[in-house]
């Protein structure tokens, strides 16, 4: 495989993890009339969408096309989290659990990403490391909302 092909293969698994996680808080949200959780996914659909966009730009000028797509598994742990929800009656901490059980998706696909053997210039792989750094934050607040909320 060429290494420009090599490289827009990792972009787009990049950008399927943050398609799973525009639909993953898109799906929370429709889960709780919480106005400061819908207010935090917004914000972290938002988040995506913007990485989103650039990875996609870099796809671009290796000559590949848009990507759309989600993975397979985040379309299992989407069908997951109907379940869950289900059985645990949308509570904040379910929803939450849940979210951060995507964030831990992400930081694992960035990862990978960026211990990858695939040659990538410096700005690429600078770019990944500071959206993987981000999304690490947004973990982290996902993870303090869900620990301010108690188990019932």
């Amino acid at each position: 495989m060429q290494q420009n092909e090599k490289l827009a293969e990792l972009l787009s698994d990049l950008v399927k993890i943050n398609n799973d996680r525009i639909e993953g808080y898109e799906k929370a949200m429709a889960q709780t009339d919480d106005a400061d959780l819908k207010a935090l996914f917004q914000r972290m659909i938002d988040e995506s969408r913007t990485y989103e966009g650039q990875l996609n730009e870099e796809r671009v000028k290796l000559g590949g096309d848009f990507e759309t797509g989600t993975t397979v598994s985040g379309k299992i742990y989407r069908a997951w989290m109907d379940v869950k929800a289900t059985f645990s009656g949308d509570s904040r901490h379910a929803i939450l659990a849940s979210c951060e059980y995507g964030e831990d998706a992400a930081q694992r696909a960035y990862e990978e990403a960026l211990r990858s053997d695939t040659p990538m210039p410096y700005s690429l792989r600078e770019l990944i490391a500071n959206q993987k750094g981000a999304l690490r934050r947004s973990h982290d607040t996902i993870k303090t909302y869900r620990d301010m909320e108690k188990v019932s």
